[in-house]
């Protein structure tokens, strides 16, 4: 297929261009980045520099493709002002879909996020009627990020109504690249358990989620479908009854079992439910945070000391 993959050169972007590039799919990368004006190098995705708030701009690089990956945004709300997180977001958003629209594509991968709920960026803060959250977990978004990544959802809503387009929205949790980033960002809840998550201890591996989008690129579905993707085991070696007990000790949150099972012995399981994506694309998680960290969230070593 030709796939055009946006924000391919943010985290999630550039896996995603790997991991579909190698599957033999023809890949074309975009971002806002300057091009290297060289020569590719061997298995290297052609690159192009867009605007994704350009309407034109997207038109253009939309043009002639099978399937797109939009996985270009201000990935928070808290590193810009509110109204250029907002405004970025959604008409980079919308701009996609409707050159899809346009262009007849066949399907969409929208990268959305595991904020649309709400509980993450609250200002006030809200809290779930139930643990695993899923997808039937209403959508109550305060900030400009979770409402933007909302309001997007809903275009695709539009969208696949009024074309053949088909749509996966993937609401991927805290996602974790490499051994610095699940160092920093989840050794603190390996070796404090009790620290209060509003992600609710998920996180999930960005080599497994390449694989979740390159199965949304290939499978057969229609209409629009959204799925969460995190690992099935939390950030902890608690279970997850037992975090919320002493994390949020007067929350009135109930704790459900789910159907995916830890991938590790010794964690428990995640504050999201992946069974959606785990029946509807054949998404099966392989990585841990346990395969990166030891007991105290500090990197593995080898037998030399390095890392």
């Amino acid at each position: 297929m030709r796939i055009l993959v946006t924000g391919a050169r943010g985290k999630v972007g550039a896996a995603a261009v790997a991991e579909l590039t190698r599957a033999g799919h023809e890949v074309t990368a975009t971002d806002l980045g300057t091009p290297d004006y060289g020569a590719l190098a061997p298995g290297e995705a052609p690159y192009l520099q867009a605007d994704l708030t350009d309407a034109g701009a997207v038109q253009a690089i939309v043009r002639g493709m099978d399937a797109v990956v939009h996985a270009g945004a201000i990935p928070d709300p808290i590193h810009h002002a509110p109204h250029v997180v907002f405004a970025n977001n959604v008409m980079a958003g919308f701009n996609v879909v409707e050159a899809c629209v346009r262009w007849q594509v066949s399907r969409l991968v929208n990268v959305s996020s595991e904020t649309v709920p709400g509980f993450i960026f609250a200002e006030r803060e809200i809290l779930p009627l139930y643990l695993p959250i899923d997808e039937r977990t209403p959508a109550a978004p305060q900030d400009p990020y979770a409402f933007g990544k909302h309001v997007i959802e809903q275009w695709c809503d539009a969208a696949v109504a009024r074309c053949e387009l088909s749509v996966v929205s993937i609401r991927p949790s805290w996602v974790q690249r490499d051994a610095d980033d699940y160092e920093r960002n989840l050794g603190p809840l390996v070796r404090d358990p009790t620290t209060r998550s509003l992600g609710f201890w998920s996180y999930t591996d960005n080599e497994d989620l390449a694989v979740a989008i390159r199965l949304a690129v290939e499978g057969e579905l229609s209409g629009h479908e959204v799925v969460y993707i995190a690992q099935p085991d939390n950030a902890t070696s608690w279970r997850l009854d037992d975090l919320v007990a002493a994390a949020f000790p007067d929350a009135d949150i109930e704790v459900r079992d789910t159907t995916a099972a830890p991938t590790r012995a010794g964690t428990g399981r995640s504050g999201i439910d992946c069974s959606k994506a785990q029946r509807l694309l054949g998404w099966s998680p392989t990585r841990s945070w346990r395969d990166v960290l030891d007991d105290d969230g500090r990197r593995h070593e080898d037998a030399a000391g390095n890392p």
